[in-house]
């Protein structure tokens, strides 16, 4: 009769050992699914990357990889959006005095000296190929977003005034999409 009570307990420990093993594992699942979203539709990825590096969106943070543009709302929720397979986002902050190290580029949150300036991009391929060649203003945050072709090298220069800096940037898998070390 002990013996019968044993099993009995034991197999009813083990009942709730696994329920809350599996509830554990499933909520856990289902938060995780709610806090990353992949959105492999690329929509208008161009006007919503614009929109976080101007500050049109507010609603949290945005950084960009070489792949995704990566949103976090203010409740941690985190959205993940593909960019283009044919174009690669950059932002370049020009700077004179201050920089900060940068490879990934933080939409809502890298701030670089010269905002709201007017400079001169020149950029070409390693052919020769011109890519841009025009006047370009920085945002609010001291950038110019670019999109650029992938899987190519280039050469840019930038210019203000009588200054300018030159660099080789490339747009190649896992390249950065932050350049913070244009002195000019």
């Amino acid at each position: 009769m002990l013996k019968n009570k044993i099993i009995w307990l034991a197999g009813i420990l083990g009942i709730v050992f696994i329920s809350f093993f599996v509830s554990t594992n499933l909520y856990k699942n289902i938060n995780d699914e709610k806090n990353t979203t992949v959105k492999n539709e690329s929509g208008d990825i161009k006007q919503l990357v614009h929109d976080y590096s101007v500050g049109n969106l507010k609603n949290g943070s945005a950084s960009i990889t070489s792949q995704q543009l990566i949103v976090t709302d203010k409740n941690s929720n985190q959205m993940t959006y593909d960019l283009p397979k044919d174009e690669f986002f950059v932002s370049i902050a020009p700077y004179i005095h201050q920089t900060h190290p940068c490879e990934i580029h933080s939409l809502t949150g890298c701030r670089g000296e010269l905002a709201n300036e007017e400079f001169h991009v020149y950029i070409e391929n390693t052919e020769g190929n011109v890519i841009i060649d025009k006047k370009m203003k920085t945002h609010a945050n001291g950038f110019i977003d670019l999109w650029l072709p992938r899987n190519e090298t280039f050469t840019i220069t930038i210019t203000k005034d009588e200054k300018n800096a030159q660099s080789q940037i490339s747009t190649f898998e896992d390249d950065q999409t932050c350049v913070t070390n244009m002195k000019l």
